[in-house]
């Protein structure tokens, strides 16, 4: 008997909801234990699998399992599900995104090839910081990257693993170092409420993404962000814990905001 279109997407979204909050489907906690004893190293932060040694020959002959595009320190199981089930969740969360200054004016003072590999050292130095802070990689296009911190990988203080990340990445192309900055950069972090899931086509292409006006507002404060700045939210402020006390507040009027948004200053050091 087939599945009421209503029902199906309650399932769906339940599916997802569980994924996003606390990293686990059912049937990769289930095989949890088997995958412990292949051997292999680097493994999945969740389920186990190895992706490298006789281990993952297993696991990518009989379960599909590889390095996810998200976050390569996961399997691909979400985005595995994400071609079945389309869909997604509302979820709390807190995004980063950077974004580079003034690129245009870079390009121009550059041969193509100098400014894709510029562009490129940002890409890398931007992606190691969120990977290793446990961010799904939500877009790298154009000048810009962006980080999606839920509870499912980050933990509870997905809010401050966000902040610390920004600083790190801008202390990483040179902010509070004696050399300076190699490219310039803002940044911004905003925690809230937002959608979560796979969107697709009728060709098959899907896409993992997240929707809403966090992620816009997120988007938005990057942008705002002067050279070397992380613009931190009241949400993501209270969120993280930070005494923002001691550090420059604004108030700020974003593009699609009826009321102005207040934000605190962080400056790598």
């Amino acid at each position: 008997m087939a599945i009421d279109t209503t029902e199906n997407a309650a399932m769906v979204e339940e599916l997802w909801r569980k994924y996003l909050t606390t990293g686990e489907f059912a049937k990769e906690t289930r095989q949890r234990k088997f995958f412990r004893m292949l051997p292999g190293s680097p493994r999945c932060k969740n389920c186990y699998a190895p992706f490298q040694g006789a281990g993952s020959r297993v696991v990518s002959l009989l379960y599909g399992k590889k390095p996810s595009n998200l976050n390569p320190q996961l399997c691909n199981v979400c985005e595995v599900f994400a071609q079945e089930y389309q869909g997604g969740a509302e979820v709390e969360l807190s995004l980063l995104f950077v974004d580079v200054r003034g690129s245009t004016s870079l390009a121009e003072e550059m041969t193509t090839t100098e400014y894709s590999r510029l562009i490129n050292r940002f890409y890398k130095t931007a992606t190691h910081v969120m990977v290793h802070s446990d961010a799904l990689i939500d877009k790298i296009i154009g000048d810009q990257a962006a980080g999606i911190y839920v509870p499912g990988f980050a933990g509870k203080d997905h809010a401050r693993k966000a902040v610390e990340a920004g600083l790190e990445i801008l202390r990483g192309v040179g902010y509070g170092t004696s050399s300076g900055p190699w490219i310039p950069l803002g940044a911004g972090v905003h925690n809230g409420n937002a959608f979560v899931g796979a969107l697709g086509s009728d060709e098959g292409t899907i896409d993992i993404t997240v929707l809403g006006d966090t992620p816009n507002t997120a988007a938005r404060l990057s942008s705002k962000a002067g050279e070397g700045e992380l613009l931190i939210s009241e949400p993501a402020c209270a969120s993280a814990g930070i005494d923002c006390s001691r550090l420059e507040k604004r108030s700020l009027e974003l593009k699609g905001k009826s009321e102005p948004v207040d934000v605190w200053v962080m400056l790598a050091d």
